[in-house]
């Protein structure tokens, strides 16, 4: 992609990956635009904040629009906006928070392409990167809903590239692994909670604080956003860091059953009392 006045919008570009995104792009030569439910924000920011909640059609419509009305297209879309959940039982989400982590984790990707690809579709090029997650190929034990979510991104992604590539659009997933951002700081509660699980949902919780406190920062992340979105022939996936690269390899060549046993010992969970 041509770098010199390339337009980008940047989904949860307030913190984390989703700012660091925002100003690597804009250091590199884009014109970004960054969004977040609270639009503008106080300080100096090498890109414009808009006003956007990914899980509102018509906040979405208008916000693109907007960029549209200002720049006249759209030639990268980053999707990162999306809400964390703390570690908990499957069953200890209800149906409603069940949608709405969905809604925002999933949906909010939907409702972006379909706002902005009709706009690339017609120019017959673009770029749409997904922020995904290991977990998009890798499970989650007591963080169910997230990973489906992430699984969900995986298959629509690779779909959605298999259908956009003859229209010159491309779709790349960027896969991190755990990153250190304030992330878990607004992670969604469970609102069904059983005390069953209330001893195992505070351990995890506690090695969870410690592992995003080791975590590659988020500026690992944006590198590789911009790495897939200069690629003259991107890839489909991207991992983002050291882990997510180990990560990737052992879904791939190791037995399921060695990588099933990594995973509970991770996490010790058979060292944990049972439910």
């Amino acid at each position: 992609m041509k770098l010199s006045r390339s337009i980008a919008l940047v989904t949860g570009a307030s913190s984390g990956i989703g700012k660091a995104t925002a100003e690597r792009l804009a250091t590199a030569g884009y014109t970004v635009y960054g969004t977040s439910r609270r639009g503008a924000q106080d300080g100096q920011l090498p890109f414009t904040m808009l006003s956007l909640d990914v899980t509102d059609d018509e906040s979405v419509d208008a916000a693109v629009g907007r960029v549209i009305e200002l720049e006249g297209r759209i030639d990268l879309l980053v999707n990162n906006a999306g809400v964390g959940v703390a570690p908990a039982a499957a069953e200890e989400s209800s149906i409603p928070q069940a949608q709405a982590i969905f809604d925002t984790n999933f949906m909010g990707i939907v409702r972006m392409t379909r706002a902005v690809v009709p706009h690339m579709r017609q120019r017959g090029s673009g770029r749409i990167i997904n922020i995904g997650s290991v977990l998009g190929f890798l499970p989650l034990p007591f963080g169910a809903l997230y990973a489906a979510t992430k699984h969900a991104v995986e298959g629509y992604s690779e779909s959605l590239d298999h259908e956009l590539r003859t229209r010159g659009i491309r779709v790349s997933i960027v896969e991190p692994a755990y990153t250190k951002t304030q992330f878990d700081a607004n992670f969604m509660e469970p609102d069904a909670k059983l005390e069953e699980y209330s001893q195992i949902r505070a351990s995890l919780s506690a090695t969870l604080k410690a592992v995003m406190n080791a975590a590659d920062p988020p500026e690992v992340v944006a590198e590789v956003v911009l790495e897939a979105a200069r690629a003259r022939h991107p890839k489909l996936r991207y991992t983002a860091g050291k882990l997510a690269a180990r990560l990737s390899l052992l879904r791939k060549f190791a037995p399921a059953t060695v990588l099933d046993r990594g995973i509970r010992k991770d996490l010790r969970l058979d060292a944990r009392k049972a439910p």
